[in-house]
């Protein structure tokens, strides 16, 4: 039961974690767009195989930091500053009115790789799944055995390839919509990102 619900989480918090405008799924849709469906299903096994990959890693050094209390207190006081960054950060892209990816290049190069290369890219990926993992540990929910970590890995790996697919498939639609579903979802990001950084802040004051 314990593997399945790892699954059940990975899928999820994968899918949510992907589901937000950004320079993955917004390439996916210029993908479907320019190179057809096909492509666009290419592009996101790429990305979800160096999703497995970042998984992987974050079990490690997740692993690693809980062993090791001071790592712990200064990833929160660094996290402070970061957290703080990504609400400006999102505050400032929901101003803007659409996400846009140049895609001059797109046409010419094969879809895969350039999903590969995006993931590899892909700064939050890691810290992402970190955090997922803590969240899930502070619950007893997560299991460091290698099965356990194995189904939440794929688990991970099929919520971010499904969420690309669905880009991709009506990715149409989403262009259509991308200008203010990218300003209500990046404000609503604002917003929680500068919470954590005001609370984390706050249990080091009290």
């Amino acid at each position: 039961m314990t593997i399945i619900l790892l699954f059940f989480f990975g899928f999820i918090f994968s899918f949510i974690g992907s589901i937000t405008p950004s320079m993955l799924n917004m390439t996916a849709i210029k993908v479907s767009l320019d190179k057809g469906r096909k492509a666009a299903n290419n592009y996101a096994l790429g990305v979800s195989i160096i999703v497995f990959i970042q998984v992987v890693v974050a079990v490690i050094l997740t692993k690693y930091i809980l062993n090791n209390p001071t790592i712990i207190e200064t990833l929160e006081k660094f996290g402070i500053v970061i957290f703080s960054f990504l609400s400006y950060y999102f505050y400032r892209e929901s101003k803007k009115r659409k996400v846009n990816i140049n895609t001059e290049k797109l046409k010419k190069e094969n879809a895969f790789l350039t999903g590969v290369i995006l993931s590899v890219l892909n700064m939050f990926a890691i810290p992402f799944y970190s955090g997922t993992i803590v969240t899930l540990d502070i619950f007893k929910l997560f299991n460091y055995d290698f099965i356990p970590v194995l189904f939440f890995t794929l688990g991970s790996v099929i919520g971010t390839f499904y969420i690309l697919f669905l880009y991709g498939k009506f990715a149409k639609i989403i262009q259509q919509k991308t200008g203010k579903l990218t300003k209500d979802i990046n404000l609503v990001l604002s917003i929680l990102t500068g919470f954590v950084a005001i609370f984390t802040l706050l249990k080091f004051v009290f």
